[in-house]
């Protein structure tokens, strides 16, 4: 049977804690008291205290270890110690096995008949740990994403404890309801949708993919560049899901013809995030995929960036010159966007006045003059620049120099005062140079506008907390033509997985960056149109460093794997 806290004592830890003001207690107390209710349950049902400051106040009156388990993906042996009905009854999670003692998470602790069960069905010593019932819930849910059934409708229900505001980017505070159809408007619609937000924000996944199939909805998160399957969602609520997702982005729900786009702002978990939905018709229903763009994970400034010494003092010159070219190049997904927003977060000053032309626009910044690109109504880069030149602008961004035409346009604003930011599809940053080229711009307009160059890609970073030390692999250094004496005296590390890092190994993702500055060495290469391998090696005699060797460098450095490095950067000789 679960009994509770005595009220006083509690009311003292909370007090002490200052997790409630005074006056409010007094009247938690007494109407937790006139409707027979726990403190604890009143005072978190009620959002009058967190559920990890209550978790904290238990953990402290019990002299309990409290533990989190936002991030927890509880062993499956230790699971099937129990049945699933008796650990969703008691809200109990096992946590960890050491000889004939198990340790348990508990969201009511004092539950003792949780524990006598818990001892009865598993012969062994149990170690009770306090935890919150949001936690326990989420953690019970992501326990069965192995299961060939995916999540029960109830489990899915339960976990979605957090509050989530949706709305249009220019309102976060309303949302329209006006037009919901029937089924995306009940509940557990809403509930399964925003389960699915909220688990996407915990684990820091950058897109969500709601994919219909013949007899079931899958559903993927893509974590640190890898898609990650989580339980498949219901074929009965596929058509509800859609409609939701729909609803929110400020789409037409009777379309489901056409591919579409859309966008909303959702605020959970503390954060506010911009999410860009699409949208697309499959043989089986709407394919979406929602991008969650987070503000707050952009580099405040340069120096955030991570680069090494050259690469900075590099980037540091360009940004700070009054006019010129910068770009930025990579393929799709390398975070080119990421570093440019970067780099005007730093320049974006009250005094200067900054024009971005996007397609689409990713990140909305306060102070920054933002255009996004409508070719359906001849709104082109090329258009849009040539209004931009014309709002006495002294930074341009251009999400992307795709054509000659816009080429011109971006060198003709540099030469006349602009600072202009760009990003260009080559597979080296001397290769932009070449690109431009083959577009059709004289070697000398490129010599007098081009400040900078910059390439990079992004790999994932070995999970600090499991990563181990292994030998070099020979062969791999062979095949991409590394010298192993590079690594002499280093301790290299590969992956493992671990509950941190959902068992695969990794965590977060960094930049690897070769910044490639226009200066009196590459300028005379350039105006002879000199191949990209010999801008590249003459650049590296004056101290650039190459994809492949910041790539090998983040090895030595013990940031990532050799496998991953040489996977992201390849083996060529630069």
């Amino acid at each position: 049977m679960s009994t509770k806290a005595p009220a006083g004592r509690l009311s003292e830890i909370l007090l002490k804690n200052n997790a409630i003001a005074p006056e409010a207690l007094i009247v938690a107390e007494e109407e937790a008291k006139s409707t027979d209710t726990t403190l604890e349950k009143y005072l978190v049902e009620n959002k009058l205290v967190r559920g990890t400051q209550m978790t904290l106040a238990l953990a402290e009156y019990l002299q309990m270890p409290p533990i989190t388990l936002a991030h927890f993906i509880p062993d499956t042996d230790l699971m099937e110690m129990f049945k699933k009905q008796g650990l969703n009854r008691y809200r109990m999670v096992p946590v960890a096995k050491v000889g004939k003692s198990l340790t348990v998470a508990l969201a009511d602790p004092f539950d003792i008949m949780a524990l006598d069960e818990a001892q009865t069905k598993t012969g062994m010593q149990i170690t009770p740990l306090v935890a919150s019932e949001q936690d326990v819930d989420g953690a019970l849910a992501r326990s069965v994403a192995d299961d060939a059934q995916g999540l029960s409708m109830d489990a899915i229900m339960q976990e979605q404890n957090d509050d989530i505001q949706v709305g249009p980017q220019e309102d976060v505070e309303s949302e329209s309801l006006e037009d919901l159809m029937e089924g995306a408007d009940d509940a557990p619609v809403k509930r399964m949708v925003n389960m699915i937000l909220v688990e996407a924000l915990k684990i820091k996944a950058n897109d969500i993919h709601i994919e219909p199939q013949e007899d079931f909805v899958r559903l993927r998160f893509r974590v640190d560049g890898i898609l990650v399957e989580r339980p498949p969602l219901p074929k009965s609520m596929q058509s509800a899901i859609v409609s939701r997702v729909k609803i929110m982005s400020e789409l037409d729900i009777g379309e489901s013809r056409i591919p579409q786009d859309g966008r909303f702002r959702i605020k959970a978990i503390g954060k506010e995030i911009d999410v860009r939905v699409s949208i697309l018709p499959t043989i089986f229903g709407g394919k979406v995929v929602m991008r969650t763009l987070d503000k707050t994970a952009l580099f405040p400034n340069l120096a955030a960036l991570g680069l090494e010494q050259h690469a900075h003092d590099a980037m540091s010159y360009a940004i700070s010159q009054p006019h010129g070219i910068i770009l930025v190049t990579g393929p799709t997904g390398s975070g080119k966007t990421t570093t440019l927003y970067s780099c005007l977060q730093e320049l974006n000053k009250p005094d200067v006045n900054v024009i971005t032309c996007e397609d689409p626009v990713e990140y909305q910044l306060d102070g920054l003059c933002q255009v996004r690109i409508n070719t359906q109504v001849g709104l082109t880069f090329a258009s849009a620049l040539r209004a931009i030149l014309r709002q006495d602008p002294d930074i341009v961004l251009i999400g992307e120099i795709r054509d000659t035409e816009t080429a011109e346009i971006a060198i003709k604003a540099a030469l006349t005062g602009h600072l202009v930011l760009s990003t260009l599809h080559a597979n080296e940053a001397a290769g932009a140079l070449t690109r431009l080229l083959d577009m059709g711009m004289e070697p000398f307009l490129l010599a007098s506008s081009v400040i900078l160059a910059q390439a990079q890609r992004l790999f994932r970073k070995l999970c600090p907390t499991c990563k181990k030390p292994c030998e070099l692999d020979l062969e791999l250094l062979k095949a991409n033509h590394v010298d192993p004496a590079f690594f002499e005296g280093a301790r290299v590390y590969k992956e493992t997985g671990c509950p941190k890092c959902h068992n695969i190994g990794y965590r977060g993702r960094g930049a690897i960056m070769e910044v490639l500055p226009i200066d009196d060495v590459v300028r005379p290469a350039l105006l002879r149109r000199a191949i990209s391998a010999d801008i590249r090696d003459l650049a590296a005699e004056k101290g650039m460093l190459t994809l492949k060797n910041v790539g090998l460098t983040k090895v030595k450095e013990g940031v990532t794997s050799l496998e991953t490095a040489m996977r992201v950067v390849g083996g060529g000789d630069g």
